[in-house]
């Protein structure tokens, strides 16, 4: 039977398997934001359209092309949250957090949509972490949020990632910076992208961000903003450039740099990942000093960053990061009948209330395919409850590891008794481990030393062999020479011996 319904390009599910891993990022992000004083801000998916296209501008490519935007039934027009700065923005004006004493430290976990081709590591549904420090005036403010946001990747073991930074003028110098981009757009307009020429008019420093090649060589030549910096922008840039110096991170100013969004000034920056064939980054941020005054509220000083969690997972996996093991079921409980089952519920009820990962048959199955099913799960403990053991109160509690097995009660004490047996059986399992391994230990020492021995033997064998046959075969060629140097002699001497008596016998005759 086909599905009614199919999951939607560009959408994911996150199945287990893959969850325990977003659940372990998520949670080493807290613990070091956390560590920096932070504290987590929900607020709504959706929010009126109005919000983001004050926010990250009306020609920007998220307002123009990416948007989730409709007509609730209200007739409202709103839309779904591109990011999440704004909505964060609006919730402490709204909320009056503004009143409160500054600067305020925030993070978030949030789903945002954007309607953008899918790709590696690129969703319509994608999940964003953020930091917002609202009302941080000084330069070191950005120097925190850049030093928490590189020590969340070094404690989730990447390696290869480098720091971008530029500085993009403030509401003091922007305007004359402004003019001359326009103008040098203007002049080149007719090597400009067909997108790119439509935003020379409207919002020519938009034109930083394109990825088209013939773009890209006009870039090159445009005016940099570091040119045309005043002096507070300068300083707050020197500043900032020693503080993240003192943190010990290395960092590269790109004069190329602005960011997708209209609502950054002074700082913007970017991690860039460097292990893939492509320079990847999987996190930007900036400062936003006018952004609480663009959406109708108070000027408030502020910087934030963002890092998406599906590309950054997507490098953790690239380069090999380690992932915590999933707990495992502590124990398995297998009941066989209706009285066996019900003491199964109370007694997982027990032990799941002291924090101990309990399981029981949930599908009815016969004895052995439980088994498998706790062997499949990689269960540490089972117990079987059966007819026999309800009327004994007794079960076998197995270690499945090395297979020792222990009475336990069947009673209201089954957690204390099952405490005190695991520890004796980890114990047992233990020590069976470690004869194991001296055992293994001694059999290769000894192993080692039959082999070095009969080798030797074995060398000593050869040589005896070879020295036989080398002696044999001398023997051999030097007893022809001596047979026919005695034969010669004897020969030698029978032949005088004859002749003499000869010439005797010859003179005795004459």
């Amino acid at each position: 039977m086909k599905l009614i319904a199919s999951r939607l390009r560009g959408m994911q599910d996150i199945i287990p398997g893959e969850s325990e891993k977003w659940e372990y990022i998520e949670k080493v992000m807290k613990e070091q934001a956390k560590l920096y004083g932070f504290r987590v801000i929900r607020t709504p998916a959706v929010e009126l359209t109005d919000l983001f296209k004050r926010a990250t501008g009306e020609t920007s490519d998220i307002v123009e092309k990416e948007m989730y935007t409709f007509n609730d039934k209200g007739g409202r027009d709103v839309s779904l949250r591109p990011e999440g700065t704004a909505g964060v923005v609006r919730a402490v004006l709204e909320t009056g957090m503004h009143n409160q004493v500054l600067p305020l430290k925030l993070m978030y976990i949030s789903s945002c949509y954007r309607y953008e081709k899918p790709q590696s590591g690129r969703y319509r549904e994608f999940y964003q972490f953020g930091l917002e420090i609202i009302g941080g005036n000084a330069t070191m403010a950005d120097a925190e949020i850049i030093d928490l946001g590189n020590s969340i990747f070094e404690r989730l073991g990447l390696k290869n990632i480098r720091l971008e930074i530029n500085a993009i003028c403030c509401e003091g110098c922007r305007d004359r910076y402004f003019a001359l981009v326009k103008k040098f757009f203007e002049l080149n307009k007719h090597l400009l992208c067909e997108t790119c020429q439509s935003r020379v008019e409207r919002n020519p420093v938009r034109i930083f961000d394109c990825k088209n090649e013939s773009c890209k060589k006009v870039i090159r030549f445009a005016p940099l903003s570091l040119r045309y910096l005043c002096r507070d922008c300068a300083d707050h840039f020197q500043f900032l450039k020693n503080y993240i110096d003192e943190c010990g991170i290395d960092l590269t100013v790109n004069p190329h740099l602005f960011r997708g969004l209209d609502y950054y000034s002074r700082t913007v920056f970017e991690f860039i990942d460097d292990s893939g064939a492509e320079p990847l980054a999987i996190c930007g941020g900036g400062r936003y000093n006018n952004l609480s005054k663009e959406i109708g509220g108070v000027k408030i000083n502020s910087v934030g960053l963002g890092i998406g969690m599906e590309r950054l997972l997507e490098v953790m996996k690239k380069q090999g990061a380690k992932f915590p093991e999933n707990k495992p079921c502590e124990i398995y409980i297998a009941p066989l009948g209706g009285p066996a089952r019900r003491e199964a519920v109370k007694i997982s009820h027990n032990l799941r209330k002291v924090g101990i990962r309990a399981e029981l048959d949930l599908v009815g199955r016969f004895i052995k395919p439980q088994m498998k099913y706790a062997n499949k799960i990689k269960a540490l403990y089972t117990i079987v409850i059966g007819a026999k053991e309800m009327e004994d109160k007794k079960a076998l509690l197995k270690n499945m590891a090395s297979g020792q097995t222990a009475e336990i009660v069947i009673d209201d004490n089954f957690v204390e008794n099952f405490l005190r047996l695991r520890e004796e059986l980890d114990k047992t399992a233990v020590s069976q481990i470690e004869n194991q391994t001296e055992n293994r230990a001694e059999n290769q020492a000894k192993n080692q030393t039959e082999n070095r021995a009969e080798n030797q033997i074995e060398s000593q064998t050869e040589n005896q062999a070879e020295n036989q046959a080398k002696n044999q075969v001398e023997s051999q060629a030097e007893n022809p020479a001596k047979n026919q140097v005695e034969n010669q002699a004897e020969n030698q001497a029978k032949n005088q011996a004859e002749n003499r008596a000869q010439s005797q016998t010859e003179g005795q005759i004459k």
